[in-house]
């Protein structure tokens, strides 16, 4: 086994860093011979021990190891190793010598390494007491053999070299403090071999203070002692006491009078002293010997006590007790007041009202009156709302005439407030200026040009779908004075009917817009409609006048279509302004202005710029950080931040106020667009705002009205015969079902009702949940529920949307315009369609001649008249132009002994159909294939349509 560099020195008697240096002088890496722990092999440790042997300095006695460098001084390579022996030796005796004298181990120890010391001076005689660290680092190096003379004569040197900082100390310090030698130091001196004493003139030094406690002289306990503790009296704490009042004094009670009879508990038992004791048993005695003290004859009481009795109760008698006397007093016999159900008479009540209300009023049960609509065959709840006709007929029968009148509630009293309002400052404002017209007829790009800006570029699809509002202003009139203009922006497709609408009601004065090229379209004639339903005045402006195909017999064919919708021009003698115009250019743009600001004076518009504010709510959406946010165009009155705000549904406070360009306002005056945050709720597009002075009373409003709305959902119809049979109905209809989301409420609105436009007999689509704002995971959860479609209307799905719609495979479609929603979702439901199945005849065949073959069956030999005969399509069995069988299928079809696919006409074949037998000499054969045809949701609405008008001329054919 390989040994250790210490190890061979340890058995040859040298020191690690001479082999390891004998090995790098001659050549061995450094890598395998590194210090005293590395590993050497067989053959280099027989080497190492060859140039280690005796006699190794002068020849090698046989030797084989060879030597390049020089040789080792063994003498100098073992007096390095002998310092370590001999402390080992010194540790050792000292050891010894405690467990044998059993004395002091400091001082033992402290004399064997003061020997130790005094060799390593001994080595060094050239040291001096200046040069500590030389004399120790040689004493390591070269120290004399122990037990040399030097070593015995040198150790108070020795010691003084190692620790000079305690030279010319006393003699008795160098033994810990006690003066000369003690007999425990004696005799390690004795079994360390040292029998000499130092000379008298040796310098004392001391010993190094070795890592052993000394024994203390005193024992005492550790810590503080019990009697030691100087005790303190204990202070208490508590609440203070800052007064003592006396107890209230109460007076006993008054002791019970006993029965006059002298039995248990009688006056001579309770009396102290028995009978005649005290003063209470001479009062009872003279009150049974009916002495002067007796109230009266016969009774057992005194007089004064009666009194004192009658006192007490009337200092406690109760209020029912009081009240009852006073009326016999007073002689009062009137009746208790009774109800109008007892007594009849007339009452008043408001509408809309319920059955618990009305019962309320009339003082007749709730339960009556169901039970009265009841046998009329109305099933209905005492919290419904009940028909004042069928309550005024129920009251009858109990003497009530029932007057119902309308009662206000809060919302129309916050409208009737409005109404009745005196002006405040009235002052002349700004037209508002409405934009109508068909699709695609440039009304965007119109109104961009007039406020030079570029809208119409950056809208979906190159068309508007939502209503927008701006305040622009123009130089217009005679003195080119600029003014503020407000235009609304109104979409022109015709799913955005409800918008022009709104757009219409709201304005001054209206710019049909129609492009010179198209003329009057569909939204055309449907805004005009809109804007005499308003009672406003129409400009039109005749756009797109710079294309070719604006020529002017196109210009006066649109004159013409204007002129029979009762839009005269002026030019024909009419009173209505036709301005032809062209976004692109700008031609005819001042024209139109200096118009629209002549009909603004004609109509001397005015407002009131002072008190509450009122106006229209034109969109509501959702945004982030801001909540809900409400676009409103302000008609009168002046808006300020912090009031309180009520439309339809919703109230709230008014938070922030910016403008159509996002500035930030602190008031708003008419007729300004404005957009406004705070509200709890979102309004609906076209609702009238109102500001009140409490947040009671906006709130009293918006809860009536979705109270209202409320209870117009939950309506519901009369059930009979003919509402049970179309439910029935309704449950073979095949169902779309839509989870609709919108980036604004009048988006909403509208595509709700162009989705559920989508319907036929078969098949139909409904909205099952519709709001503003993104898609979220509540979305995907309720699409799951019940198997819907997840619509998204300028808006995208949240990641944890996206995320959970993936796991659970549900569908979200994103759309950016409205048309292709309504494409997709009617291609969608025209496949779930049932298909069209039609028939295509193939050809027909003659039967010449019928074969009976035994285990087959009856094979009809047939000559093809005409067309083809397959074997894959259906047969039809006829007899003298009545057919006898239908839809049957082929098994064989051969032409001789061969199976064919087909058989065409003029050639002969046999004819083997699936379970049919019974088949003669002159059938004919028609062969035929059914083809399914899709059907489109008109055609399924135009065979509905023809279906209710067979079962209506059935129903009235039929006998009463």
């Amino acid at each position: 086994m390989a040994k250790r560099v210490f190890e061979i020195a340890k058995e040859l008697g040298v020191a690690s860093k001479a082999i390891v240096s004998k090995c790098q002088a001659e050549g061995i890496p450094e890598a395998t011979i590194k210090n005293h722990m590395s590993s050497v092999s067989v053959g280099l440790e027989a080497t190492i021990r060859e140039w280690f042997a005796e006699g190794g300095e002068s020849e090698h006695a046989g030797g084989t190891a060879v030597e390049t460098s020089k040789r080792v001084d063994l003498k100098r390579a073992r007096a390095a190793a002998k310092p370590r022996a001999k402390a080992k030796a010194v540790a050792g005796k000292a050891a010894q010598a405690t467990s044998t004298a059993g004395g002091d181990i400091g001082t033992a120890v402290e004399d064997d390494v003061a020997a130790a010391n005094g060799a390593a001076v001994a080595a060094n005689p050239a040291g001096t007491l200046g040069e500590p660290g030389q004399a120790a680092s040689t004493a390591l190096t070269e120290a004399p053999p122990a037990g040399t003379p030097a070593a015995n004569a040198s150790g108070t040197s020795a010691a003084a070299a190692t620790n000079p900082t305690t030279t010319g100390t006393a003699p008795g310090v160098a033994h810990g403090g006690r003066d000369g030698p003690t007999p425990a130091d004696q005799t390690v001196a004795a079994a360390s071999g040292r029998t000499e004493t130092p000379p008298a003139d040796a310098v004392p030094v001391s010993s190094p203070k070795m890592n052993v406690p000394d024994r203390p002289k005193v024992i005492s306990p550790a810590g503080p002692r019990i009697e030691d503790i100087q005790k303190k009296q204990v202070r208490l704490s508590g609440p203070r006491v800052v007064r003592v009042e006396a107890p209230e004094q109460v007076e006993a009670p008054r002791r019970r009078r006993p029965p006059s009879d002298g039995g248990p508990g009688g006056a001579t038992e309770m009396a102290p002293g028995g009978g005649g004791g005290g003063g209470a048993g001479r009062r009872d005695n003279r009150r049974r010997s009916g002495g002067p003290d007796r109230g009266g004859s016969g009774s057992p009481f005194r007089q004064q006590d009666l009194i004192e009795r009658q006192a007490r109760l009337q200092r406690a008698g109760g209020y029912m007790k009081k009240r009852r006397a006073e009326i016999r007093r007073r002689g009062d016999t009137s009746e208790k007041a009774q109800t109008p159900a007892q007594k009849g008479g007339t009452v008043k009540i408001g509408s809309p009202f319920t059955i618990k209300e009305l019962s309320a009023a009339t003082g007749v049960k709730a339960a009556d009156i169901v039970k009265a609509l009841f046998m009329q065959g109305v099933m209905t709840t005492p919290n419904a709302v009940i028909d004042p006709e069928k309550a005024q007929e129920i009251m009858m029968d109990y003497d009530i005439e029932l007057e119902v009148g309308d009662v206000q509630t809060a919302e129309e009293k916050v409208e009737q407030q409005f109404e009745d309002r005196e002006m405040v400052d009235e002052r002349p404002r700004g037209a508002i200026v409405t934009i109508l017209g068909h699709v695609d007829h440039g009304k965007t790009s119109l109104l961009d040009r007039i406020r030079n800006a570029n809208v119409a570029a950056g809208e979906a699809g190159g068309i508007t779908q939502a209503t927008s509002a701006f305040r622009v202003p123009v130089k217009a009139g005679e003195d080119a004075r600029e003014k503020m203009v407000t235009f609304i922006d109104t979409p022109g497709h015709e799913a955005f009917t409800a918008m022009r609408a709104r757009g219409a009601t709201v304005t001054d004065i209206a710019v049909l817009v129609v492009a010179a090229d198209d003329g009057v379209m569909p939204q055309t004639a449907e805004s005009i409609s809109h804007a005499k339903a308003a009672g406003v005045q129409i400009v039109v402006a005749l756009n797109k006048i710079d294309k070719p195909e604006a020529t002017d017999g196109n210009i006066q064919r649109i004159l013409g279509q204007l002129a029979e919708r009762d839009l005269n021009p002026v030019e024909w003698g009419g009173d209505t302004e036709v301005i032809k115009t062209s976004a692109h250019t700008g031609e005819g743009i001042q024209d139109l202005l200096d118009i629209l600001d002549l009909q603004a004076e004609v109509l001397e518009m005015k407002a009131d710029f002072g008190g509450p504010a009122r106006g229209t709510i034109i969109e509501s959406r959702m945004e982030d950080g801001r909540g809900v946010v409400a676009n409103l165009l302000l008609q009168d009155g002046q808006l300020k931040i912090g009031q309180f705000l009520v439309a339809g549904r919703s109230f709230g406070r008014v938070r922030d106020i910016t403008d159509d360009r996002g500035k930030k306002l602190k008031e708003a005056l008419p007729p300004m667009p404005v957009q406004i945050s705070g509200l709890d709720g979102l309004p609906d597009a076209g609702d009238k705002f109102y500001i009140v002075d409490t947040l009671k009373k906006a709130e009293q409003a918006a809860s009536q009205r979705r109270e209202r709305e409320r209870e117009q959902r939950l309506a519901q119809p009369k059930a009979t015969l003919d509402t049970m049979f179309s439910s029935l109905a309704d449950q073979e209809v095949k169902e779309i079902l839509i989870v609709l989301k919108a980036d604004v409420q009048g988006s909403v609105d509208v595509l709700r009702n162009e989705i559920e436009k989508i319907k036929s007999d078969e098949v139909r689509v409904r909205v099952l949940h519709s709001a503003v704002g993104g898609i979220a995971e509540s979305d995907v959860i309720l699409a799951e529920a019940s198997s819907a479609i997840i619509v998204g209307f300028n808006v995208i799905a949240s990641a944890k949307a996206r995320s959970l719609a993936d796991q659970k495979g549900i569908e979200i479609r994103n759309y950016d315009v409205i048309y292709h929603i309504t494409e997709d979702i009617t291609k969608a439901a025209e496949g779930l369609l049932r298909p069209e199945l039609r028939q295509e005849v193939l050809g027909h065949a003659e039967v010449r001649e019928v074969f009976r073959i035994s285990k087959v069956g009856m094979i009809a030999g047939c000559y093809v008249t005409d067309g083809t005969v397959e074997r894959d399509a259906l047969i039809r069995v006829t007899r003298q132009d009545i057919v006898i069988e239908n839809d049957r299928k082929l098994e064989q079809l051969k032409r001789f002994k061969d199976d064919a696919k087909d058989v065409r006409s003029g050639m002969e074949c046999g004819m083997k159909i699936v379970g049919y037998d019974d088949i003669k000499s002159g059938d004919i054969l028609e062969c035929y294939r059914q083809i399914e045809v899709a059907r489109t949701l008109e055609q399924s609405r135009e065979q509905g349509r023809q279906g209710r008008a067979e079962r209506s001329q059935q129903t009235e054919a039929a006998p009463a």
